[in-house]
Parts: C-alpha cells; structure tokens; sequence
C-alpha cells in the first residue's frame, strides 16, 4: 500500500561493518554485489523503518527528533542477531552503538547538513531506512561472513493512504510462528506481503492491502485469527466507541507506530483492548455493523482508515463487505489521533504517558 508522494533521498549513505565496526559514507547510489547471499537468499536481509522530523531552533541549530526509536533500535538488534550464527552474536551491535552511528557520525556528516536544512524549511516528514547486507562477494547458503549494516535516508511531502481497499486473504500466510520470523522486519517476510496483494486484486481489482490470518490454514477459517494487514498493523474501532489492538506475538510485528497510536488514544479517552479477534467474531461485527472501520497503522501513514474491507470464504468467494461509518465520532477521532501524533514529533502535542521524545542537536 506503498504510495509515497514528493521522495526525495539524501546525497549519502552509510556502511557500518559489523566484523571490525568500521564506519563510511557513501554516495546515495552506492551498490552492492549483485551476487552475495543477501541477494541470492535473502540470507542477513533485514530493516527497519523509523520515522523523524527536522527543524531548526531559535539559535539556528539543527534538531532531529524522533519518538520511542528506542524500540526501532532493539528490534534492528533482534532482526540482526536472528540473521547470524551463534559464533557471531557478539557482533551485534547494542542500542547506543547504532544510536551513535545513525545520529552522531551520519547525520552529522558536513554533507548532510543542506538536505537537513531544506527538510526544516519545508517542515517536510522524513523516514530513515537502515538495511543490513552481506557485503562478500559470495554463492553459498550460509551465514554472512562480513556482515554490515547500511543506512539512508529521506524526505517526503505526504503518504496517500486513503481512502484504501482491504481484503481478507485466508489461503496464504505471512510467516509462521514457530519460525520466530513474524515480529521482525524481514526480507523474507515480504515477498508473501506482495503475492497477497496480487491475490486480493483477483477478488477485488482496486483492491491495495490484504488482511493476514493466523498461520493454521488447515484449521477451520472462521475460528482463525486476524494477524497484520500485508505491511502494517491493525486496529478495528467498533460502534460502542472502543478499539481493538490484536496482542503481539511471533506472527504480529511490535509495532513503535501502533503502540504510540494506542497510547494517544488512550490519552484521548478511546477504550483500547488487547484481545484476539476470530474471523468469525469479525464477520459477524461487519454483519450486524458494529464495525466502524478497520485501520492499518505504520511508520510512513501512521493511521488510515479502510474504505472497503472485502471478507471471503474458504472458494475466496466475496461473503461480505464493509463500508466505514464516517459519521461516527470514533471515526473522526482517529483521524485527529493521527494529526496528535504527528504533532508529538514537532513538540506541539502533548506526550503521553510511557512514550519517550528523543531529541538531538546536530
């Protein structure tokens, strides 16, 4: 449901080797090999997504701030250390060690500084995407022998997330449990996230986002429970004014955006529940529309409101379709939470209880 409008990357990227640590700026079009194992297998492939924002302060210094990216950093940690061998572990590298390198040695590249005053200048939302790759030229499936991680970054004016359409997906998994692979931002884990969307196109044409499952396909479908949507978490908001949040787990990304949402919501005076939701107990919510609207919550669009929620059977056949009620309070609320959260950022709303602001003076 990627739809970014107005990118515009940095002029450098960066390296950092995790054998030796060794740290080097790049030009933003710095490759890798196109034969390694990160490229042949997906093996030492992972990410993350951390939103900041970028002003400048009554001396005219640069500030750069970021909320709860704490959490971005341990799951970084928990993606990197999962892509190596049991001998390598010691070369994961702690939280204040990537703090270091994102913040004091990229960020405060020389180069760096007029992409980061035009950002403030423009009062523009910026995304830093720090990915990891095995930097030997290689064939072979094992673990990477010089892994590194890389980092580059961007501004852009606006994410066009709604209105989107949704469709639930039973056939298909997104990543089994048992794996340990769900919580975490792996490339392996977006391929399925891609074919889904493809499938719910064959149901839906306009379809943009596709609603994940459990992983037990052989169960019955509606004692099934949701998980994500393709590549963000969700959120159901429901006629009696509460929200559900679907409690993390293997299959479930611990997401900073959804746990922020929830915090916000909670400050605003919104029910939120942690519980599980079958397929069965949403199919009679949008039935008997007690369902207001489904949300997907991520980094880039923090919340946007589905438009047309399509729920199949076993066939894929359409069985039911859900339209949001815009007239809702709860509606509306939700997108005043987004605009809330957003504005934490900029230090023009309030934080609320259990989220941290980090701040840096470049």
């Amino acid at each position: 449901m990627a739809k970014f409008e107005g990118v515009k990357w940095m002029p450098k990227q960066m390296r950092y080797l995790l054998p030796n640590k060794q740290f080097e700026i790049f030009e933003s079009e710095a490759k890798v090999f196109a034969l390694s194992r990160s490229v042949m297998y997906a093996m030492f492939l992972c990410f993350e997504g951390i939103r900041f924002y970028c002003k400048k302060n009554p001396k005219g210094q640069i500030e750069v701030t970021f909320l709860n990216w704490y959490k971005n950093l341990e799951r970084l940690r928990r993606g990197i250390a999962f892509n190596l061998g049991k001998d390598q572990q010691g070369w994961v590298p702690s939280s204040e060690e990537l703090e270091n390198i994102f913040i004091h040695q990229y960020f405060k590249d020389p180069d760096i500084r007029p992409f980061l005053e035009e950002m403030a200048a423009l009062d523009a939302q910026g995304y830093l995407r720090p990915f990891t790759v095995d930097e030997e030229h290689s064939m072979g499936v094992t673990f990477p022998s010089q892994p590194a991680i890389r980092a580059l970054a961007c501004r852009y004016d606006q994410y066009l997330g709604e209105p989107f359409c949704g469709v639930v997906i039973p056939h298909l998994v997104r990543a089994f449990g048992v794996n340990g692979t769900g919580c975490l931002k792996l490339g392996i884990n977006y391929l399925m996230s891609v074919k889904a969307i493809d499938e719910a196109r064959k149901i839906t044409p306009e379809a943009a986002a596709a609603l994940f499952l459990d992983d037990n396909p052989r169960g019955n479908l509606e004692d099934r429970h949701i998980t994500e949507w393709d590549s963000s978490c969700c959120l159901f908001a429901l006629r009696d004014g509460s929200v559900i949040k679907i409690p993390e787990s293997n299959l479930i990304l611990p997401s900073v955006t959804i746990q922020g949402m929830v915090a916000v919501l909670r400050e605003m005076g919104v029910p939120v529940l942690e519980r599980h939701i079958a397929y069965r107990e949403l199919l009679e919510k949008v039935r008997s529309k007690e369902l207001i609207t489904a949300c997907s919550i991520g980094t880039a669009g923090i919340l946007n409101r589905c438009a047309k929620l399509v729920l199949v059977d076993g066939d894929l056949k359409i069985v039911a379709i859900h339209i949001p009620d815009e007239g809702h309070p709860l509606y509306k609320k939700l997108r005043e939470a987004r605009s809330h959260y957003w504005d934490i950022y900029k230090e023009k709303a309030q934080l609320p209880a259990g989220m941290n602001l980090y701040k840096y003076v470049l």
